[in-house]
């Protein structure tokens, strides 16, 4: 061994050192014991951060049943979707709702396919090694995603019932079908670039290209089924107030001759003798919305009450290379080409934070997204560093800051979720979120998380505000030129 090389090993009497310091304090001991038998996140679980986080909120929205991506990378789907059947159910008055996730899913695996076949036409020159084409290449068609590639599919596509558009085995568990879905795309990919190299035109190549869209579709097809063109829709409203057709309570039947107190209020009105009269049977008399033949189209536009595209996407990166209140365009993102790709603003945590608590106070979900593995116990439903004592377990303290975090890709966004709820203390500010999930309702309590506002400051990056929402400074960054960013540069990993 070389002098050079022998000074950068590890020396056999520096081993010697750590272990007899190991072995002659006490808590190493203690902590060992633990973290072995029950895992770390187990081992470093304070009680008394867990104490500190009560799951009580005082702005909090009803939402309907928990969801489940089960195996797959869906969560930015899920996120979206649940941040709209609770605008739908509200406008609507149903109990619960749950959008077929595995209808957008089929389509996002379409126009990814597309994209990435129109990337690598972009990019014959390239050279496979280069860091463009590796980017371009790394996944294809992979699940995850952002909300701006929601929106685009919804723009073109619509939006349908779950029970329209089931989900599948391979929507629930999406590793295999995707995997072979990548390959072929590799394939195809490698053979357009190989007669280009032999003189083909563009014209030929994106005729070829077409055909191979055709394979895409087939293996989409067998591994989902098709997707609906059209369908039927039935829902009952809730038994406190009846709908007409424009989803309204009905007001009382009585005219001007009722006398009650709220008369325009059929729960509250007590002259509609007919009603309160009527015996009671175990049928099912709640009112109910039927439809026939619609489409996925028209269901969006008809049904849900917000406009996708009415919304914008709001980053805290406290980054030099990022400076705040400047809005910033990520190149070959898009999931649907002519779409466009992704956009954030970026803006300091005070406007990032207010715009998130307007929204809430009006009583609206907010997509976000996050590093949900950073201080986390995701079985039992914990964000906080107070909770996940891990600096006390291992004896040494973590002290990078969001910047540190996003600059050395410690902790980019990994997966998106939505805010239901929010406590303020008695200052008026924040000390709690309330975070619905889309692993199930056995993870957290009942599906839902509780996150500290310190790890809400450190480790939430993306928001998805109403543009009514925004300042308007804010708002008028929107129209201004973007700065344009690599696709390998900070924020740019879809969360699933």
């Amino acid at each position: 061994m070389t002098a050079n090389a022998s000074a950068r090993a590890i020396k056999p009497e520096l081993l010697r050192t750590y272990t007899e310091d190991f072995n002659k304090d006490r808590a190493n001991l203690i902590a060992a014991d633990a973290a072995v038998s029950a895992g770390v996140l187990k081992a470093a679980t304070d009680y008394r951060g867990v104490r500190a986080l009560p799951r009580d909120f005082s702005i909090e929205l009803k939402q309907g049943s928990i969801t489940n991506q089960e195996r797959s990378g869906r969560c930015w789907m899920f996120a979206s979707l649940n941040t709209l059947r609770y605008e739908l159910m509200h406008r609507w008055n149903l109990e619960d709702f749950e959008f077929s996730e595995t209808y957008l899913f089929f389509w996002d695996a379409m126009e990814k396919s597309n994209t990435y076949l129109e990337n690598v036409l972009r990019t014959l020159d390239e050279a496979t090694d280069s860091r463009l084409f590796e980017a371009i290449n790394e996944s294809p068609a992979d699940d995850g995603g952002w909300w701006q590639m929601f929106a685009a599919l919804v723009n073109k596509y619509g939006l349908v019932p779950k029970s329209a558009y089931p989900e599948s085995e391979n929507s629930r568990n999406s590793d295999d079908f995707k995997q072979y879905l990548n390959s072929k795309l590799r394939e195809f990919a490698a053979e357009l670039r190989r007669r280009s190299a032999a003189g083909a035109g563009e014209d030929e190549l994106r005729t070829l290209k077409d055909e191979y869209m055709g394979t895409v579709y087939r293996i989409c097809a067998v591994s989902l089924g098709e997707p609906p063109e059209k369908f039927d829709f039935f829902a009952r409203t809730k038994d406190d107030a009846e709908a007409d057709a424009d989803g309204k309570a009905e007001s009382c039947k009585c005219g001007d001759s009722c006398k009650c107190e709220g008369k325009s209020d059929a729960k509250a009105c007590k002259c509609d003798k007919d009603k309160s009269d009527k015996p009671k049977t175990g049928k099912d008399e709640r009112p109910q919305i039927r439809e026939t033949g619609i489409t996925p189209l028209e269901f969006y536009k008809k049904y849900v009450p917000v406009d996708v595209n009415d919304f914008a996407t709001l980053a805290n990166a406290p980054l030099k290379s990022r400076p705040f209140n400047r809005r910033y365009r990520i190149r070959f993102s898009a999931n649907v080409v002519e779409a466009g790709d992704m956009e954030f603003v970026n803006v300091p945590l005070d406007v990032f934070k207010k715009a998130a608590l307007d929204q809430l106070t009006a009583g609206h979900p907010i997509w976000f997204a996050c590093d949900c593995t950073q201080f986390a116990l995701r079985k039992d439903g914990f964000f906080d560093q107070s909770v996940v004592r891990v600096d006390q377990l291992f004896g040494t303290e973590f002290t990078g800051d969001k910047a540190h975090g996003l600059e050395y890709g410690d902790s980019p966004s990994n997966h998106a979720m939505t805010f239901t709820g929010v406590n303020l203390g008695e200052d008026g500010k924040p000390n709690r979120w309330k975070v619905e999930n889309s692993w199930g309702k056995d993870a957290g309590k009942d599906g839902y998380y509780v996150m500290s506002d310190a790890w809400f400051d450190r480790y939430v990056t993306e928001l998805i505000i109403r543009k009514e929402y925004l300042d308007d400074a804010t708002r008028a960054l929107l129209t201004t030129e973007p700065v344009e960013l690599d696709p390998w540069q900070p924020l740019t990993r879809r969360c699933r």
